[in-house]
């Protein structure tokens, strides 16, 4: 099937990745541009998992005051290069991801960052919830491992949902990201602050 130029350059449009892999991605995906797209998704996810793997030690700081004044975050996002970290669309994600931790108000950046003591006091709430159930234990075991999933996405940057599109978490964000400028990208840390009430 002959794709023309016109499709492959709407595919990169889209998706921001390069006209090669766009005109492939239609060849295999019969010209679909739904299919075409969803291949690029698989495979940059593939390569994203690989470059994480790699040391990220550059990037930037972002802030974001809140009109108010009232409210600041400071984020570290680091990348690999000095290049990805001048480029727009970097300083762009960086100053995204400072504005949905002053909405979101995560407290850890991954599961990973909860201290023990923290994760072992969630779990025995859970617990005590449904000690009178008459649930068998293994049952209750699933129960509490399905509540901790929720908690990581109430309390973890990379496990919340994204505040400006409901159908991507902030770590599928840093995953395109990744597959879009084949560098590894990663938030260091931040520091949330709220005038008190």
């Amino acid at each position: 099937m002959e794709i023309s130029a016109d499709r492959v350059k709407e595919l990169r449009e889209r998706t921001g990745i390069g006209m090669m892999e766009c005109k492939r991605a239609l060849e295999e995906g019969g010209g679909d541009m739904d299919k075409a797209i969803e291949i690029l998704r698989k495979k940059g996810y593939a390569r994203a998992q690989e470059k994480a793997e790699r040391t990220a030690g550059d990037g930037l700081i972002g802030s974001y005051i809140h009109t108010t004044g009232k409210l600041g975050v400071l984020v570290e996002v680091n990348c690999e290069t000095d290049f990805v970290a001048r480029n727009e669309e970097f300083k762009e994600l960086v100053k995204n991801i400072a504005m949905h931790i002053a909405a979101a108000n995560p407290k850890y950046v991954a599961p990973a960052d909860i201290p023990a003591e923290v994760l072992e006091k969630e779990r025995e709430i859970v617990r005590e919830q449904f000690k009178d159930s008459k649930k068998p234990p293994e049952i209750i075991a699933k129960i509490v491992e399905g509540k901790l999933a929720k908690f990581y996405e109430e309390v973890c940057l990379l496990e919340q949902t994204y505040i400006r599109d409901d159908k991507v978490k902030v770590k599928d964000l840093l995953t395109q990201f990744i597959a879009k400028f084949k560098e590894n990208t990663k938030i260091g840390r931040f520091a949330r602050f709220q005038i008190a009430k």
